[in-house]
């Protein structure tokens, strides 16, 4: 569902009604008539509808966090608020740029439309940045040849949605000296070869059993979920074209699951 299409077709009909209303019904209903009740609902939630529109595409948007691909960092159950201006200011519906910004930086968690299916939104770490030449190794990553430091922090375990336990190792990785913290599980292989999918650029990319290794095309990044043998992700699909950016989340405003996640910053 396109949440932001029914937004503005919504806009459209109460504004056309409201317009219509001002400068033809009005006048001719003459005074003391009380509005028609689809002129009057009209009227009343087009200020609402034109506020969540303005405020959806330009400034914040909200989401949830429906699967287990970006733990540690985020929890099933989370809903997390995304800045839509921080990679430049998009027009709504057909997220075309028109006031360029900011461009993606190596390590932010960024929402985007899903390749394989843009009508879904997805979100992952920003691993590769145009040009750069990503390499994932027995569990290792590498970005332009240098390998980047992890650092054990321990065992994490979870249960996942239905109810399989899941044993994993926690680590904090150093991008270019930004810190996050990621899962391996020992127990799966590097990349599963059978679901990697045909995608635009495939020919950028080498396969082998334990190693995927990737030249990042101009205008596209190369994504990784935190949560990284439990994650379909750029190693499978492909790149993200920077016309299916939706924008970078910044913090959890509510987990009603876990309390103490609100109001945590997300890095």
């Amino acid at each position: 569902m396109n949440f932001a299409l029914i937004m503005f077709v919504l806009l459209v009909v109460t504004g056309i009604v409201w317009l219509l209303d001002s400068f033809v019904l009005a006048s001719k209903r003459g005074e003391g008539v009380a509005e028609p009740w689809w002129v009057e609902y009209a009227k009343s939630f087009f200020p609402v509808i034109l506020a969540v529109f303005v405020i959806r595409s330009f400034l914040v948007e909200p989401f949830k966090i429906p699967s287990g691909s970006m733990i540690p960092t985020l929890q099933v159950g989370d809903f997390i608020v995304v800045n839509k201006f921080t990679y430049g200011i998009r027009l709504p519906v057909i997220n075309k740029k028109i006031i360029p910004l900011n461009n993606p930086q190596r390590g932010d968690v960024m929402v985007f439309r899903y390749p394989e299916n843009p009508s879904l939104d997805y979100i992952k770490r920003v691993i590769g940045l145009p040009g750069d030449t990503i390499e994932y190794r027995n569990k290792q990553l590498l970005i332009n040849g240098v390998e980047q430091p992890q650092t054990p922090e321990g065992d994490y375990n979870y249960v996942e949605a239905d109810l399989n336990f899941v044993h994993t190792e926690k680590r904090t990785e150093s991008l270019g000296g930004m810190k996050h913290e990621l899962l391996i599980n020992p127990e799966r292989p590097t990349i599963h070869l059978a679901a990697v999918a045909e995608f635009q650029g495939r020919e950028n990319c080498k396969y082998d059993h334990d190693m995927v290794r990737c030249k990042v095309p101009e205008g596209h990044y190369f994504m990784l979920g935190d949560n990284r043998d439990n994650s379909r992700d750029s190693r499978y699909w492909g790149f993200v074209p920077d016309h299916q950016i939706v924008g970078k989340a910044f913090m959890i405003w509510m987990n009603f699951s876990e309390l103490k996640r609100i109001g945590l910053s997300i890095n």
